[in-house]
């Protein structure tokens, strides 16, 4: 057992609150980097604390100031009077080297928080009960969150929540543009955090719409996209990638000479030879490709543990993650130790929506529907033909049904038409939507867009 000292630089500590006694202008440098719990005197803590609030009161943070308001809240003995604030700010000369002294703080409160981690870790190889695969999960998220600051330490005042929203209004964390803005009217975007339910029966388009998405966030926003197949290979996402790209706005200036995805299958089973036009399209597509952050997992009996773990793999090495895709649902969800499937499903969904938290990324997540549509005379799907519909609502922040009514009815007017049935806009507004699909490359195109051209 190690039994070196706890790692903390009080010294450290004590000239930053010295400084912040000191300096009216030390506390905006220091508030930003600098949290309440990596201080590791108690009586540190609260000092900062009070500072911190005064700060975000725009009342100043001096001697005299600090000192009222523990006084006022019968913590001024608690940190040892006002003999103690006095010593502190009499110590400083300066705080000059303010920014210096956060950072040392800041590397003490991470190696202590290291430990403790590194402590559950070691309970958690010792758990022969539990599956390795899930011991493994959880080690990772620990580390992955020493790692971003992101402790347990959840419950925060609505002053501490009011300051951070307002930061937020101007920092670069937007929620990011679908790329169909008859859907963005509604439901708005892609919020970091959040869960979308894309669910259809087959044949819907619901894997074209997610690699539209996909394709949305990382050509367009440039950021990196996750795509976890657990029905299609990489090459076959690949190839519809080509398609889509070869007809998608974004690349416009490329002048791409359309690559059908009919054509592209014929090709690989011998039955055409792509035409000189097609292949010097996707020499371009391929360049274009290798600028793509796109990520593709074709493994199909992923779990909801090695989402995580590869989505942390991701982020720590991109620094960001624009969307995770899992296609779909139901193909994840096994049998549980009491053989009930839908209960499993529930419990999936579930995971994949504390795991957009953990991420900070929206996660967009495919489903089937029952085969109880059918039978309706209308058949567009309903909140209750979702499998385990009420967990699914319940963890879902938008859930989008997806239909093309010329699947049923080949003679219908609404030839080339995707309806998209929002019916879940936790932040948003519901509706129903009407979109350009052609099914040949996957590519999708406002109703609007197409009438105003």
């Amino acid at each position: 057992m190690n039994n070196s000292p706890i790692p903390a630089n009080i010294e450290a500590e004590e000239a930053i609150l010295g400084g912040i006694l000191f300096d009216p202008m030390a506390m905006s440098r220091v508030e930003p980097d600098l949290r309440i719990e990596a201080f590791y005197l108690q009586s540190h803590q609260e000092i900062y604390r009070a500072a911190m609030n005064l700060y975000r009161q725009q009342k100043p943070t001096d001697f005299m100031a600090v000192s009222t308001y523990l006084s006022d809240r019968n913590l001024l003995e608690k940190v040892g009077g006002s003999a103690r604030l006095a010593q502190l700010l009499n110590q400083t000369v300066s705080a000059v080297n303010i920014d210096r002294y956060t950072k040392l703080v800041n590397e003490k409160y991470v190696r202590r928080q290291l430990i403790t981690s590194g402590h559950e870790i070691v309970e958690l190889g010792y758990d022969n009960l539990s599956e390795l695969e899930d011991v493994i999960n959880d080690s990772q998220k620990k580390v992955f969150q020493v790692g971003d600051l992101k402790m347990n330490h959840e419950t925060d005042s609505t002053a501490d929540i009011s300051a951070a929203c307002f930061n937020e209004l101007e920092s670069d964390n937007p929620i990011y543009e679908t790329g169909l803005y008859d859907v963005d009217d509604l439901m708005v975007g892609f919020e970091p955090g959040t869960m979308t339910i894309l669910a259809g029966r087959p044949s819907m388009g619901k894997s074209a719409i997610a690699n539209f998405f996909t394709l949305q966030m990382a050509a367009k926003h440039k950021l990196p996209a996750v795509y976890f197949s657990l029905e299609m290979t990489k090459k076959q996402l690949q190839y519809r990638l080509w398609s889509l790209i070869s007809q998608s706005h974004l690349f416009f200036e490329h002048e791409l000479y359309p690559v059908r995805g009919d054509r592209l299958r014929k090709q690989r089973a011998g039955k055409i030879s792509l035409n000189q036009q097609e292949m010097d399209s996707i020499a371009q597509i391929i360049s274009i490709c290798a600028e793509l952050p796109i990520f593709i997992n074709d493994n199909r009996g992923i779990s909801v543990a090695g989402i995580a773990s590869e989505c942390r793999r991701i982020k720590a090495r991109e620094g960001n993650l624009g969307l995770v895709v899992v296609d779909y649902l139901q193909m994840m969800a096994g049998e549980n130790a009491n053989g009930n499937r839908s209960y499993d499903l529930g419990d999936v969904a579930r995971s994949l929506y504390k795991l957009a938290g953990e991420i900070d990324a929206p996660i967009l997540a495919l489903s089937q529907v029952s085969r109880g549509v059918e039978a309706r005379q209308d058949k567009r799907p309903m909140m209750s033909d979702l499998s385990q519909s009420g967990i699914l609502e319940m963890v879902a922040d938008n859930i989008i049904f997806a239909y093309r009514d010329e699947y049923y009815y080949p003679d219908t007017v609404n030839q080339n038409i995707l309806e998209l049935i929002l019916t879940k806009a936790r932040h948003g507004d519901t509706g129903k939507i009407e979109l350009l699909f052609d099914k040949s490359c996957g590519m999708i195109d406002s109703l609007k867009a197409f009438e105003f051209n």
